[in-house]
């Protein structure tokens, strides 16, 4: 379903539109992201794309997103994109519709998870993965840094969420679930957006038989660990999955069915690693190419922690390396769009109406950009985020999480774990960059640093 502002608003829009097949034209499926960055950058705030007789409309100005983050007035919409995904995630709570019964149930059975003190209980083993990161890199020279962070994060919430190890450290290759997951996700955002009658079954015809082995490899995944832990007793972990399933078990109001159980597996095994893992890539990528920045973090890292772990209290101690977190963030949200739909008739920003059911995608990272962060917004500058800074900009520019009930159930997780591993790097290895590297961003579900390597010692050899 295609965005559908009322006919009779005019908004600007790539030129050298085609018949049928729209605005196409020097843009790339590949890079939907950063082409929209390019043409709001050229357009403005909001703006039209038409493909293939859809029309997309793309906002990213502070006051607009302001209107449309309104939670008396708006609500998530499933963009295509991410309801294509919905043949692998299914009424999970990233691909739910709102008025779905299950994601009211899994919100309210599944948040008290992800409080301050739930953070405490997952401490030990987000410490526990941050050190194998560090043993594993003493055994190498250059590292990838986007794969090994990946690795990173996929083990962590394997082990805090479901009490499960993917071996992560110890595999010679990456797990097989990375892979199946990227093209999984790919393919079914493609998929999804690219509906031309007979000639996209044609087109995808080799990619949906191997969609369909990998969806068959996920379900086995989820399949062994839901086994494993019935094998080894519900209700000792209390983790994520035991939440589900003792809930099940005990006829709790909340209590999700397998099916579902299953779907929810899925989406904090996808949501939960690959967010974080472009988060910490893109924040070492900037951070490895600033030595005057990493030794101030570095400096702080041994002011807060000293040199031994830290506890849970000390992690927030650290803020400039939560404010090198934010900017990473502010540049390349690793999830970058959300999209709105109106609850009825309503106007946003000086005269832009939208009828009750038309949608609109907030463009993340072009939002991060608005005039309101001041001069040279490319630029990586984690001073935007001092407390002054933050006070002076509107509370709507900053949204790497999305907005309202529906944003991220995991982000205080997310954060946590960002900054124990960034800090376990600063406390624990000096990194080199290929001053030859430009950064390439990769675009799938999420945002991440392609080919971005790094050489890595010991700290001070």
């Amino acid at each position: 379903m295609a965005t559908t502002l009322a006919p009779d608003v005019s908004l600007p829009h790539p030129p050298r539109r085609l018949p049928v097949l729209g605005d196409v034209l020097g843009v790339h499926v590949a890079t939907p992201v950063q082409d929209s960055i390019r043409l709001a950058r050229e357009l403005g705030p909001i703006f039209e794309r038409v493909v293939l007789g859809n029309r997309f409309v793309v906002v990213s100005g502070v006051d607009l997103v302001t209107d449309l983050n309104d939670e008396r007035r708006f609500t998530k919409h499933l963009a295509p994109a991410v309801a294509g995904l919905r043949s692998i995630g299914g009424d999970g709570l990233f691909t739910a519709y709102s008025d779905e019964p299950n994601w009211r149930k899994a919100h309210d059975l599944l948040r008290p998870a992800f409080t301050q003190a739930a953070m405490r209980t997952y401490h030990d083993t987000m410490v526990e993965v941050a050190g194998e990161l560090m043993s594993y890199w003493r055994t190498r020279d250059h590292v990838d840094v986007s794969a090994d962070m990946t690795k990173l994060t996929l083990e962590t919430i394997g082990r805090t969420a479901f009490s499960y190890s993917f071996d992560s450290f110890t595999r010679t290759e990456r797990h097989p679930f990375v892979g199946a997951m990227v093209r999984t996700l790919t393919h079914n955002q493609r998929r999804a957006v690219i509906t031309v009658p007979v000639l996209s079954d044609l087109w995808f015809r080799d990619r949906d038989r191997r969609n369909e082995q990998d969806k068959a490899y996920l379900a086995d995944v989820i399949d062994d660990i839901v086994r494993t832990r019935r094998d080894h007793g519900v209700g000792a972990e209390n983790d994520l999955l035991d939440i589900m399933l003792t809930a099940a078990r005990d006829a709790d109001p909340n209590a999700l069915d397998e099916v579902n159980i299953r779907h929810q597996i899925l989406t904090f095994l996808i949501a939960g690693h690959e967010t974080t893992s472009g988060a910490l890539s893109f924040a070492l990528y900037y951070l490895s190419r600033d030595p005057e920045l990493w030794e101030r973090a570095r400096a702080e890292i041994d002011e807060v922690w000293g040199d031994e772990p830290p506890t849970f209290e000390r992690v927030a101690k650290a803020r400039l390396v939560r404010r090198i977190l934010d900017e990473a963030l502010r540049l390349w949200p690793t999830a970058p769009g959300y999209a709105r739909e109106a609850l009825t008739d309503t106007v946003i920003g000086d005269g832009y109406r939208m009828r009750r059911g038309d949608w609109a995608m907030v463009l993340i990272p072009g939002l991060h950009r608005d005039p309101v962060w001041g001069a040279n917004t490319d630029e990586f500058d984690p001073d935007r985020f001092l407390s002054a800074a933050v006070r002076s900009r509107p509370a709507q520019a900053y949204k790497p999480f999305g907005t309202g009930e529906r944003a991220c159930i995991g982000r205080q997780f997310a954060l946590h774990e960002a900054m124990i591993v960034l800090g376990t790097v600063l406390q624990n290895v000096d990194v080199r960059p290929d001053p030859n590297y430009r950064l390439r961003v990769e675009e799938r579900l999420t945002l991440m640093p392609k080919g971005f390597e790094v050489q890595v010692s010991p700290r001070g050899r």
